[in-house]
């Protein structure tokens, strides 16, 4: 079966304070004064589709229209304390250099299509942000796609422009999901 329009009507825009993961809660402590938002949206294919492009650290330019690069530094990307270093241009510099994260990974559970990173380092300002990603079988081979995230307070930036730039890109992200899974199937050869 395939997405509907009713389905595709039902894409979640921008909902705040809605994300709720179970792992999360055990391997994260939720300190005051951060501030929060988070995105949603379905995604015309099955769960274990979409699990396996968001999943992978080498894929992560596929949907994620400002990586350029990711690329392992450190332990297995399965495992809680996997390292990557990502790069591109997801937030704009003043000296027109790409922008680059450190991530690692602090829970990931493939059973419930969970996982959790935290920033260690970026030359961005969100060292200690922590970004939550969570699929949802949505019925009719399709993927609910929930993506929260939660950061410091920065200076001179008001909380409402940064979490809704977070948003808008993560959006971007998540919009890129579909097209992203029915390109690699068309450049699988049989075998």
């Amino acid at each position: 079966m395939e997405c509907d329009s009713v389905q595709a009507c039902h894409i979640l825009l921008y909902v705040r304070d809605y994300f709720n993961i179970d792992s999360c809660v055990q391997a994260i402590e939720v300190g005051n004064g951060k501030w929060h938002g988070s995105v949603g949206g379905i995604v015309c294919a099955p769960i274990d589709k979409v699990w396996s492009l968001v999943s992978q650290t080498k894929r992560l330019p596929e949907w994620m229209p400002m990586v350029e690069r990711c690329s392992a530094l450190t332990g297995d990307e399965d495992e809680p304390g996997y390292v990557r270093l990502v790069s591109g241009f997801m937030f704009p510099q003043e000296d027109g250099e790409r922008s680059w994260i450190r991530e690692r990974l602090v829970s990931r559970d493939s059973s419930s299509h969970s996982y959790v990173y935290i920033m260690e380092a970026s030359n961005v300002g969100l060292d200690g942000s922590i970004n939550s990603l969570k699929l949802v079988d949505y019925g009719d081979q399709s993927t609910l796609i929930q993506w929260s995230f939660e950061i410091n307070p920065l200076e001179d930036v008001s909380e409402d422009s940064i979490v809704d730039y977070l948003g808008f890109l993560y959006k971007s992200c998540i919009n890129k999901i579909e097209g992203a899974i029915e390109s690699a199937s068309r450049n699988v050869s049989p075998a």
